[in-house]
């Protein structure tokens, strides 16, 4: 067995082992699921000027480790912290701002709810958003392959773009990979109005659920690792309310376009449930607790160890594609 992470010395050379196994870096990093995303606020602390920074803690890589390839699934067994161990310059730089209230990346995340919703109003079909959307992760993905094999390349990237990393994605994929992932599967499988709330969910519910359970996951109980009681509840409330003005004001007040796809608004304000119907304000709060429950549930599901990304707004389509589908 390789020697444990917590006897490395801070100084070792960047090329850290490729084969280092999960379980040692389980191990030297257990300390650090204390600070999981949803569960506590990171306590890392950092000073503004590199010259007061205090020594890297025993036991953790070294900034110039973080070039190393990831190891199958190991970046899950770390804090989801954006930057717990310091390996991406900028955090260390704006501790506060970019690493531990993530402030650019939540910003980027919920204003594409917003960018959704405008496409939505404005009559842009899923047919003729995927092909530049495909377009986009193209190069995107392309950017990820180099920098797992251009040490220089990599350094270069997080450089530019490191304010809206996590550390997980300096040694694995950039979750922008996935939420483009995730964001085509929906569009191109489901309803408009469906697909279109799935994504609403990813960008406004993650964002909630990663916001609370850092404020308060401490004081609840822990669903999983990263995952608490109160980013969950967070989730389902914003699912809730999101749902609620998706379905209440925005999709009604969307009008019909000549070149709107058959079937594209799948919710009819009318839900069927053993043989009662309901409908008007009773229904659509039905729908959207419902709505709500699906979202926190998707945020919460670990699906064979797929990004969040792809996973809430996939996962939230299914479900309330079949809760329409059944009740609707």
């Amino acid at each position: 067995m390789p020697p444990s992470l917590g006897h490395c010395n801070t100084s070792r050379s960047p090329s850290i082992s490729r084969s280092t196994s999960s379980s040692s870096f389980v191990a030297a990093h257990a300390h650090s699921a204390s600070e999981a995303e949803e569960d506590t606020t990171p306590s890392t602390s950092t000073s503004s000027s590199p010259r007061s920074r205090s020594p890297e803690p025993k036991g953790l890589l070294s900034p110039s480790d973080f070039l190393s390839p990831p190891s199958t699934n190991a970046w899950r067994t770390l804090s989801r912290s954006p930057s717990p161990l310091g390996l991406i310059p900028i955090h260390r730089q704006f501790s506060k701002f970019i690493h531990k209230h993530e402030v650019p990346r939540k910003l980027l995340h919920v204003s594409i709810g917003f960018l959704a919703i405008y496409l939505y109003r404005s009559g842009h079909q899923p047919a003729r958003l995927i092909p530049p959307l495909t377009t986009a992760l193209l190069p995107i993905g392309t950017a990820d392959v180099l920098r797992f094999s251009s040490d220089s390349f990599n350094a270069l990237y997080i450089r530019l773009l490191g304010a809206l990393m996590r550390e997980s994605e300096v040694r694995g994929w950039n979750g922008v990979v996935w939420y483009l992932v995730g964001t085509i599967t929906v569009l191109a499988v489901f309803p408009k109005d469906v697909a279109t709330l799935s994504i609403l969910l990813l960008s406004w519910c993650d964002t909630a659920a990663s916001t609370f359970g850092r404020l308060w996951g401490r004081h609840t109980p822990s669903i999983r690792r990263g995952k608490s009681l109160a980013g969950s509840l967070a989730a389902a409330i914003v699912g809730a309310v999101g749902a609620a003005a998706w379905w209440g004001w925005i999709v009604p007040g969307t009008p019909a376009y000549p070149d709107d796809p058959v079937g594209g608004v799948m919710w009819s304000g009318r839900l069927a449930i053993a043989g009662v119907e309901v409908t008007g304000g009773i229904a659509l709060a039905a729908i959207s607790v419902i709505t709500g429950l699906v979202a926190s549930a998707s945020e919460v599901l670990d699906l064979w160890g797929l990004d969040d990304n792809v996973v809430i707004p996939v996962v939230s389509a299914v479900g309330i594609w079949g809760i329409l589908k059944v009740f609707g």
